[in-house]
């Protein structure tokens, strides 16, 4: 009954960070450029009470005697679907359609990727995010520019003031990964390379399999809510079973105790 109770509270364990993964992703439903968690189990090691045997004269077991020891989080898997579009109005706001991250450069020399396509411009003049990240190929606007112009291909070009033709200050580049799903989520809309990604392939939107940019048009979460809410009541279901069954066991240990 003991290996019962544990087996019973490795469930409810999981279905706590089961609902825990839900809830983050419904407080991100009007987060730009998130993208939702899934959350991965497996069940844990098995012991064998008696081995398969092959059937000799009628005799032996076809499958052998096996009792598991409950389930575990093995991973929180970031699903990278298109999310919803907005239309923003405004100049640097882009919107990757398609595959790719936008990069930037981190405080402490690194760089960092993102979805969040909400940019602005600092002090400097320098193209950051939100977060005042420096996008990176780095690009500065003059303080003169009178409109600002991005192309689906990344190019960004101002009209200055007093000037007819239009000035190409810099490329917007795009990146992708072998495997987007082992980025590192570190907060803020970003995410940080890791060995399990594989290698940054950089490279010009709408080549080589990378998506285009939209110029005033911004992508918002791929939080499904009527997903998320199925979810959240199969995993309440799921925690409430695992609790009888702990239940269940304390009775049949109080009634064993019982026995004289």
């Amino acid at each position: 009954m003991l290996r019962a109770m544990r087996t019973a509270a490795s469930g409810m364990v999981s279905q706590q960070l089961y609902v825990d993964t839900i809830a983050h992703n419904l407080a991100n439903i009007n987060t730009v450029g998130f993208k939702k968690n899934r959350a991965q189990f497996e069940d844990l090691f098995y012991q064998t009470i008696s081995n398969a045997k092959a059937s000799e004269g009628g005799s032996g077991s076809p499958a052998p005697v096996q009792v598991g020891h409950g389930t575990r989080m093995v991973s929180s898997q970031k699903i990278h679907t298109q999310g919803d579009t907005v239309q923003t109005g405004n100049p640097l706001d882009v919107l990757v359609e398609g595959q790719g991250l936008l990069q930037f450069m981190l405080p402490d020399g690194t760089r960092a990727y993102s979805r969040d396509g909400s940019l602005s411009i600092d002090g400097e003049g320098n193209v950051v995010n939100s977060r005042g990240y420096m996008l990176e190929p780095s690009i500065q606007i003059p303080s003169d520019a009178t409109a600002i112009n991005v192309d689906p291909e990344g190019m960004l070009s101002v009209r200055v003031a007093g000037e007819e033709e239009v000035t190409e200050l810099g490329q917007i580049s795009l990146v992708r990964f072998v495997n987007e799903a082992g980025l590192e989520a570190i907060g803020g809309n970003m995410y940080r390379p890791t060995e399990a990604a594989g290698d940054p392939i950089e490279g010009t939107p709408g080549e080589n399999g990378l998506g285009s940019l939209i110029q005033g048009y911004l992508e918002m979460s791929n939080v499904e809510v009527v997903e998320e809410m199925v979810n959240m009541i199969v995993a309440q279901r799921a925690f409430e079973i695992s609790s009888k069954a702990i239940q269940t066991a304390d009775d049949m240990m109080r009634t064993a105790n019982s026995v004289r």
